[in-house]
């Protein structure tokens, strides 16, 4: 896709960022009608949004849940009314956006789903693009290229609209500039810091306080039950290092699929792109012709009249310069005239879906089929694969009716598929994924139950990741106990004397902070300190509100803060200045940051004006239908 298409990614990030699921492809049908439904859990007028989508998108939230945070996920996160509220309002925004994107007549084509697909680097061997390497993928995540291409095409059209809504916003340069400035500012502080240290001394604990709070909080001194286990391994990557591929194999495999090395013509171009919507389509037209005049009298000044003139910022630093590209992977009329022409030859004006283009054609790769000698490695890693994963799954039963037909050891079942039983360090309950195989949840859960701790029995096979099996047998424990009171006495007796000093440093700060504010300054001050709100790093994170909102039509101004664990600190503000100039470089990425504030809120609006506009019902009994 052009480089200006490229760039629009940012709007449709913010978009897309204010719904929380990934757009989920439920058919056409699903946003512009439905089945009638007793349990509905949201209509939109007459949409429908059923309990099976609901059930269903709460399934692939879990999942996603599951993937980020590993052992620490919850699924009793998803239970919580506020959760369930979350994702439905997410099904209700997506439902409006895409009937809105219907109404408007959105449609992406073909040739941008073949683009964007072309352009996915996962889909790729070498660089090309790989139909092969592509179903795969697919498979791999239990989809169909039809159904795949149906969710592109649903999300790219809704990134149509999304691109509308970014870019009609427009931030105010008066509000701009007063950003900046706010952000440049310079304030003039000083610090006074009440630290821990003067008011331990002052700190007198009650007799009993350390066993009291011992008592009370006896949970917090337990160390926790630990085991220590051994465990085999069983996965797809275990036994595709036991397999071996042989020269006839991978011959016949190549000589079965050459179209798949066959390596396609590819073409370099340059352009010129007079953007459409910058100029409406006539006059852009008019201005493209213009400058195909200019580069007809001097086109080896090509490059020199796109950094110029071309409305497509990615490839006008780079003279307009798109690199090499092959079938498909332009839109249809920019990808025919390119194939119109001979190396050096400059088109005519080119209309496109994003204006109108002038193309110089500078490269031509030939069309060539790769050799055997080249291609080798990847396709014995693919005939690997390929027989690992059949053997995987002719594996995995065995692996998990022999781990329970032979309890009382692993060794059968390491003999039996050449694995080696390996040992743990000493274990929580809790998943950790620093513990590798043994980090997961539910294999801990299973080698932490009664049976297991009593009879030292394997566990059953636990699918850890996909196309791995791990199976767990303890040959240690220590249960919980609680650490004796004399072992933690002190440790408990230095807590408590903090929190106390902690408690007085802050009542005097609080006091001395009145009487400044009294204008009774006899304090002994710091050196001032130079801070902006893009550079704080010389007061604490804490002050950082605090000092920053502080007024500065009078000066002297006054601040404290709590800083939790060290103490208080005071501050007075005796000077603000203008910021200095900062960099071009900085200034547009906090510009790009306003921007996105702005184009965010305009999102959100745009939302709450379209749940004005359809009449939306949230059926909150059917909302909380637990799944059967």
């Amino acid at each position: 896709m052009f480089d200006a298409v490229r760039n629009s990614k940012r709007i449709v990030q913010v978009f897309l960022a204010l719904i929380i699921l990934p757009f989920a492809f439920f058919g056409v049908d699903s946003y512009l009608g439905g089945v009638n439904s007793g349990d509905d859990v949201a209509k939109i007028g007459d949409v429908k949004i059923t309990q099976q989508q609901f059930q269903q998108a709460l399934r692939d939230q879990s999942e996603r849940l599951r993937t980020q945070l590993g052992e620490q996920f919850d699924a009793k996160l998803l239970d919580a009314p506020e959760a369930r509220t979350a994702i439905i309002d997410d099904l209700v925004n997506q439902r409006l956006l895409m009937i809105e994107a219907n109404k408007k007549g959105l449609f992406v084509g073909n040739d941008a789903i073949r683009q964007t697909i072309g352009s996915i680097d996962a889909f790729k061997i070498d660089g090309k693009f790989s139909s092969e390497r592509y179903e795969a993928a697919l498979r791999a995540q239990g989809m169909t290229p039809a159904s795949f291409e149906a969710q592109l095409r649903q999300d790219l059209t809704l990134q149509q609209l999304a691109g509308a809504i970014g870019q009609s916003g427009v931030l105010a340069h008066t509000v701009s500039d007063r950003m900046l400035a706010l952000q440049t500012e310079k304030r003039e502080v000083m610090e006074l810091r009440l630290g821990l240290d003067s008011y331990l001394d002052k700190v007198k604990l009650a007799d009993g306080a350390a066993r009291k709070f011992y008592d009370e909080n006896s949970k917090q001194f337990e160390l926790p039950e630990q085991a220590r286990a051994e465990y085999v391994v069983l996965s797809m990557e275990t036994i595709g290092a036991q397999l071996a591929v042989t020269e006839a194999e991978i011959k016949s495999w190549y000589d079965g699929h050459k179209a798949q090395f066959q390596q396609a013509e590819e073409r370099r171009a340059s352009h010129i792109l007079i953007a459409s919507e910058k100029l409406g389509k006539d006059k852009a037209k008019v201005r493209a012709e213009e400058v195909l005049k200019e580069v007809r009298k001097n086109p080896a000044d090509f490059a020199d009249l796109a950094k110029k003139n071309s409305d497509d910022p990615g490839s006008a630093s780079k003279g307009g310069d798109l690199g090499f590209f092959g079938h498909g992977m332009m839109v249809k009329p920019f990808e025919d005239a390119t194939l119109a022409l001979k190396e050096g030859e400059i088109s005519g004006v080119v209309e496109s879906d994003f204006g109108f283009h002038i193309i110089k054609l500078t490269g031509i790769h030939a069309a060539k089929e790769k050799p055997l000698s080249e291609v080798r490695g990847q396709i014995e890693e693919e005939l690997k694969k390929a027989a690992a994963s059949r053997k995987f799954a002719e594996a995995a039963e065995a692996f998990s009716n022999t781990v329970y037909e032979q309890p009382d050891s692993l060794k059968p079942v390491a003999e039996k598929f050449n694995l080696s039983v390996k040992q743990s360090d000493w274990l929580a309950r809790q998943a950790n994924p620093a513990n590798g195989p043994l980090g997961n949840a539910k294999l801990l859960a299973a080698l932490f139950s009664d049976d297991s701790i009593k009879n030292k029995r394997n566990t059953e096979a636990v699918e850890i990741a996909a196309n791995t099996l791990v199976a767990g047998r303890l040959i240690d424990y220590k249960p919980a106990a609680l650490q004796p009171f004399d072992g933690v006495k002190s440790t408990i007796e230095t807590m408590l004397k903090r929190q106390e000093a902690q408690a007085l440093a802050k009542k005097d700060g609080e006091a001395r902070l009145e009487a400044l504010k009294k204008g009774e300054d006899k304090l002994s001050w710091s050196a001032a300190k130079s801070v902006s709100r893009i550079d704080s790093r010389l007061i604490p994170p804490a002050a950082v509100p605090a000092v920053f909102r502080m007024d500065a039509a009078k000066l002297p101004a006054y601040a404290g803060v709590e800083l939790p664990g060290s103490g208080y600190a005071l501050f007075k503000l005796s000077k603000v200045n203008a910021g200095e100039k900062i960099d071009d470089a900085k200034q547009r990425a906090m510009l790009d940051q306003l921007g996105k504030m702005g184009a965010q809120e305009d999102v959100r609006l745009y939302l709450a004006a379209l749940r004005g506009r359809y009449k939306v019902e949230i059926n909150k009994a059917a909302l909380e239908t637990k799944e059967k």
